[in-house]
């Protein structure tokens, strides 16, 4: 009996001894399972957190375009409200321009009589209060005869060759330019020495 109470407390040792080893190769398994869960997970995650780092780059980009955006207007508005403050009595300065040379060219007109002569001071008088006028608004006369031809103030119509003068001067102005500030409103029609 004493063999048996042996064997059997042999064999229960054997026995717990195999339950311990396969509770530890179970454990081995699970960890290896949730090592592997673990592994898919983190291996998920980047890839989620990629996916979402990419989309808030875009909309980061995305908001700083339009801000960009946003002010550029801002700025263009702002500008073309200076421009037109700026240059606002271009319009009605460009519509006196022909009533400034029909004065010119009646004042050029030879008076002969007493009444033509009164006319004509009349006719200066108004005239020169519509100089000084346009003036003060900021409409210059070209400066044309005796000077070098410039495209951009001059607009030639005619040649001429004269020796005493160097090639490219103004040698008549055929009707006066204008400018509006820092516009030419209307160039200098000239008779330039080739």
């Amino acid at each position: 009996m004493k063999e048996e109470q042996n064997l059997s407390q042999s064999e229960e040792k054997e026995v717990v001894k195999n339950l311990e080893e396969e509770s530890v190769e179970d454990k081995e398994v699970v960890n290896q399972d949730e090592n592997q869960s673990n592994d898919e997970m983190t291996n998920e995650t980047p890839s989620e957190l990629e996916l979402l780092q990419k989309q808030l780059d875009e909309e980061t980009n995305r908001h700083l375009r339009l801000r960009a955006d946003y002010e550029n207007f801002k700025r263009r508005a702002q500008l073309d409200r200076e421009s037109a403050e700026k240059y606002k009595s271009q319009g009605i300065l460009s519509n006196l321009l022909p009533v400034l040379d029909n004065f010119e060219r009646a004042m050029q007109v030879e008076t002969v009589s007493e009444e033509s002569q009164s006319l004509r001071k009349g006719l200066e008088m108004v005239y020169k209060t519509l100089v000084e006028a346009t003036e003060r608004e900021g409409l210059q006369v070209i400066d044309a005869e005796g000077v070098s031809f410039d495209p951009n103030l001059h607009q030639a119509v005619m040649t001429e060759t004269d020796d005493s003068k160097e090639s490219g001067v103004v040698l008549q102005e055929l009707q006066k330019g204008y400018k509006y500030k820092d516009r030419v409103l209307r160039p200098s029609m000239v008779k330039v020495n080739e």
